[in-house]
């Protein structure tokens, strides 16, 4: 059996140009020498300087270390109240598969030894 494609008339196909890339931006060098190359960083430090804009009110860091302190002892309690869930559920699935058997000593006996 032949497989069978679609037809595609001419307008539907489309040539996309191809522009290479520049070369690495250049820094023009004092005195007339020969330009050199920008390093990442500098050619990153002068696309993002054009969004800088002044604040109106310093940054309060105090406030914001006060956050990230909050936000990192709820989502360690988050974490301890998820541990202790799936243990809970750990182990009561294990008592509930040993009743399941038939077995009757599935219950978990705590025995406190006293000294006087």
């Amino acid at each position: 059996m032949k497989t069978q494609r679609p037809i595609a008339a001419e307008e539907e196909h489309r040539v996309v140009p191809f522009r290479p890339r520049s070369g690495p931006a250049r820094r023009v060098v004092e005195g007339g020498g020969p330009p050199v190359p920008l390093h990442r960083r500098e050619m990153l430090q002068l696309d993002l300087s054009r969004y800088e804009q002044p604040r109106e009110q310093p940054d309060d860091f105090r406030h914001r270390i006060l956050a990230n302190i909050a936000a990192i002892a709820f989502t360690i309690a988050l974490t301890a109240i998820g541990i202790w869930l799936a243990m809970s559920i750990a182990d009561l699935r294990k008592t509930q598969d040993c009743l399941l058997t038939g077995r009757r000593d599935c219950a978990r006996i705590i025995t406190e030894t006293y000294t006087p």
